[in-house]
């Protein structure tokens, strides 16, 4: 039998390496949280984490690349790498799953500084034609 992070984590790695958020809507659960490396208070629910994902699937962009990974049964820490403009990013995501291999808690963790400040004004950005993209006319 599969645990849920073997359920969950070829997914999202598939979701990565293809850069279609379209499938996140799938592997959200209804009740999943995100933490943010810049805003405070977890964003709470699926509309959000999966709008958090694809601003930063958009964001992070094609230098995207997970070095190394720790799984374990229900959760998974991910080190990343990429870049923004001239600016080399370093982070964790640690992700943890449902039984069905859904994500119920993403959680980001960025250095150095410079890059989170970086990251933080173009997912703003991005979140914002995200929203205005999803107003009906």
């Amino acid at each position: 039998m599969s645990t849920p992070t073997e359920l969950g984590l070829p997914r999202w790695h598939a979701i990565v390496e293809s850069g279609d958020s379209a499938g996140l809507a799938d592997l959200v659960a209804e009740d999943a949280v995100f933490h943010s490396p810049a805003v405070f208070k977890p964003q709470e629910g699926k509309p959000l984490v999966v709008a958090y994902l694809t601003a930063a699937l958009k964001v992070l962009g094609e230098d995207f690349s997970y070095v190394d990974e720790w799984p374990r049964e229900n959760d998974a820490i991910l080190e990343f790498t990429s870049t923004l403009g001239d600016l080399q990013v370093f982070g964790i995501d640690r992700i943890t799953w449902d039984d069905h291999g859904r994500i119920t808690e993403f959680t980001v963790m960025i250095r150095p500084l410079k890059s989170l400040n970086a990251l933080v004004e173009r997912m703003g950005e991005e979140l914002t034609a995200l929203a205005e993209a999803a107003k009906p006319e």
